[in-house]
């Protein structure tokens, strides 16, 4: 880690500082602060921004977990967000995803998986979101194909917050890389 983490629970400083920590709390749950967090709360504005928006990215979106997922592992995949993979791949794997899968989802620029294998381990839905993801997470752009096979599958909605996901869990990852949060890409 770059910075160190902030005590758990930090102390606050004012009635606002309390109330964003109350609402990051409460939406770890059980679980309590992980490290992003204790990484974030170095900023309460920009913590509770984060909660907010990554919170309706994970909570209150309409897309099923197993395409939110794949995109999010796709994503750590793609930018080495070790820190991210670990806790999303096991989201993935419960959505039903075989280990082969996961592999391929997993797989690095140096062996990028061809159209038959994609084919042959993912729905084309999936197929659609995993170049959708590759796209707007290596190069921003999208080309016309690659988003018409997004709408085969998706409405309107979906497509909003498939790209929403995307965007928001590139930030995830560069943050947790650029930190070095968790401590896994020293």
């Amino acid at each position: 880690m770059r910075l160190p983490y902030v005590e758990n629970p930090p102390p606050t400083a004012n009635d606002d500082e309390a109330a964003i920590l109350q609402r990051v709390t409460a939406r770890r749950g059980a679980r309590g602060l992980t490290p992003l967090d204790r990484t974030l709360l170095h900023s309460f504005p920009v913590a509770d921004g984060w909660n907010s928006f990554l919170g309706a990215i994970r909570t209150r979106s309409s897309l099923p977990a197993d395409t939110r997922e794949l995109a999010i592992c796709r994503i750590a995949a793609i930018n080495e967000a070790w820190f991210e993979w670990m806790h999303h791949a096991p989201i993935l794997e419960e959505a039903g995803f075989s280990p082969e899968a996961m592999e391929l989802v997993k797989r690095g620029p140096e062996n990028p998986p061809t159209d038959e294998e994609l084919n042959a381990l993912l729905t084309p839905a999936h197929v659609a979101v995993y170049k959708y993801t590759e796209a707007m997470t290596r190069t921003v752009k999208v080309s016309d194909e690659v988003f018409a096979e997004l709408k085969k599958h998706f409405n309107d909605r979906e497509v909003v917050e498939i790209t929403a996901t995307v965007g928001a869990y590139n930030c995830v990852s560069r943050f947790l890389v650029a930190l070095n949060v968790g401590e896994m890409n020293q």
